[in-house]
């Protein structure tokens, strides 16, 4: 049974729904502005302490609770369809996850397109991996996480990483990942009134964006067409109710058949990305609990 705040917050996505319009064009400028004041609507839990970073020459911040060392570090990369998002909109659930996983988290600030389209945030990403290596982390003690476009994103800097030969991070952890700009998941359509959250017109507005001219199954684009052997232990949590389902679906059936160590999370009920509204909603901190239990 749904809690009372779970109900709560799908009252207010299914008014937002029912006064967004179903067609039309995407207003990137309003979609990063509703992204940051959604985030902003979740407190920053306490003990946290924030601080700027230049992470490889990639702006960041460092979110680290109270009491923890610095020896283990979550290189998170936010989600917003690679148009949008910032450490605005993601710094209250990454938090959360930093104090379940007793660690400090890095939240970096990737460049977005249309301004940057693919592959800058491949490059950010693994340019802030490498200044935590630089800097003396070791990456038995680096774990990548990322929701949404920002799991996407954090199989394809795994990728990355295997192919240039950098040592890899001990784990990674995907909420909701989009592995698939080429929108081939069954899931967008049956899943199309259930969700609440992601509107399909607005998605392939940005997936146009952030590929620039590229093919849809450009490999680092859309990780799930990209070859996942070696790559470290991974967790994805996934909502049933999303039209992302089988985006990590999939990718788990491909990690696995690559011989990697993948668990899968389907969460009943629950919308994209619901770990957001861990500072509300207990189905979301539980989900971050489990995160942190992956990670001890």
């Amino acid at each position: 049974m749904l809690s009372l705040q779970a109900r709560l917050l799908e009252s207010y996505f299914r008014i937002l729904r029912a006064f967004t319009p179903k067609s039309g064009e995407a207003d990137l400028h309003k979609e990063r502005i509703e992204l940051d004041k959604l985030g902003a609507m979740f407190k920053l839990p306490k003990g946290i302490a924030v601080e700027k970073a230049s992470a490889g020459g990639v702006p960041a911040e460092w979110l680290t609770p109270a009491g923890v060392s610095d020896k283990r570090v979550v290189l998170y990369l936010h989600g917003g369809s690679y148009t949008c998002g910032s450490c605005n909109s993601h710094r209250s659930m990454v938090s959360n996850i930093a104090i379940a996983s007793k660690a400090r988290a890095l939240l970096l600030d990737y460049r977005l397109a249309p301004e940057h389209p693919h592959p800058a945030a491949v490059e950010d990403a693994v340019a802030a991996y490498k200044w935590l290596l630089e800097g003396g982390v070791d990456p038995k003690h680096i774990v990548i996480a990322g929701d949404s476009a920002g799991g996407g994103l954090a199989v394809a800097l795994l990728v990355s990483l295997r192919d240039a030969n950098i040592p890899m991070p001990a784990a990674s952890i995907c909420l909701s990942p989009w592995t698939d700009l080429a929108f081939s998941g069954e899931t967008w359509k049956s899943k199309a009134k259930a969700d609440l959250i992601i509107f399909d017109y607005k998605e392939h507005a940005f997936a146009k964006m952030y590929l620039g001219g590229l093919d849809a199954r450009t490999p680092l684009a859309s990780p799930l067409y990209a070859d996942l052997k070696g790559l470290p232990p991974m967790l994805i949590q996934v909502g049933l109710d999303e039209v992302l389902l089988a985006d990590s679906t999939r990718l788990v059936e491909r990690l696995k058949q690559a011989g990697v160590n993948a668990t899968l999370e389907e969460w009943e009920k629950m919308q994209h990305v619901w770990q957001f509204t861990a500072s509300f909603m207990p189905e979301a901190r539980r989900a971050v609990q489990k995160i942190g239990g992956f990670m001890s």
